[in-house]
């Protein structure tokens, strides 16, 4: 079991750390890790692994296998010598491309509560993101939700995790806003993601500390995508 290290802090760029396994695929498997495997919606890390010669081993992305999200594979771009098992390594994330990310997966997180409507689906890119929403007709408002996004975002809330059991979870389903993607349980307990007194919903996902790291966002395209379904795309004003 990898200690996910950017649970609790996701400003972590690196960490020292040991290789515990190599995959028949290629991928490697670390104690403890800064890497964020692609999950809800959310990309996986790129980085690096250095060893303790000096070499670097390229990280193309991060994966949870065959779903078992109490591990993550670190996977090298082709090419890449394999450490060594229980070889003492430094694995870092390509902070720019994480920090992006973290701003745009709270972003979403507050366009979800200004479109009150059930997500059926989500996506996060490092300079767009979108969520799909069960909402039948698009709101003829859209100027004035955008404004209302971007004051939330400049009221700094902060952004804080906690953590609640499986059985907090299943007596709050209200707290759920994803129709199609539920919360990762049978490990215990659950993270729970609060934006002051805007948002809380479970979020295993990287986050920037205050809203006002953010900065300005822009609503782009609103598609229609099945009967009642609408994907409502977010993009960084800059």
């Amino acid at each position: 079991m990898t200690e996910f290290l950017f649970r609790d802090d996701s400003y972590l760029q690196s960490t020292a750390t040991i290789v515990v396994a190599v995959t028949p695929e290629g991928g490697v498997v670390l104690d403890r890790t800064v890497f964020y495997a692609a999950s809800g919606g959310q990309p996986g890390d790129n980085g690096s692994i250095t060893r303790a010669d000096g070499s670097v081993i390229v990280i193309a992305t991060a994966i949870h296998p065959d779903g078992d999200k109490t591990q993550i594979v670190h996977v090298p771009t082709e090419g890449q010598a394999f450490p060594e098992i229980g070889e003492a390594v430094v694995a870092a994330i390509d902070w720019e491309r994480r920090y992006r990310l973290m701003r745009m997966h709270t972003a979403l997180h507050l366009l979800s509560v200004v479109f009150a409507y059930p997500v059926t689906g989500g996506s996060i890119g490092e300079d767009k993101g979108r969520l799909d929403f069960d909402m039948p007709e698009v709101p003829d408002n859209l100027a004035s939700l955008e404004q209302a996004l971007n004051e939330m975002a400049g009221r700094n809330l902060a952004v804080t995790h906690e953590w609640i059991t499986d059985a907090e979870m299943e007596a709050n389903p209200g707290m759920i806003k994803t129709m199609n993607v539920k919360p990762p349980m049978g490990q215990g307990r659950v993270r729970l993601i609060r934006i002051g007194d805007a948002d809380l919903q479970p979020c295993g996902g990287t986050h920037v500390r205050n809203t006002s790291e953010i900065r300005k966002l822009t609503l782009g395209k609103i598609e229609k995508k099945g009967k009642q379904n609408r994907r409502v795309s977010l993009l960084f004003a800059e």
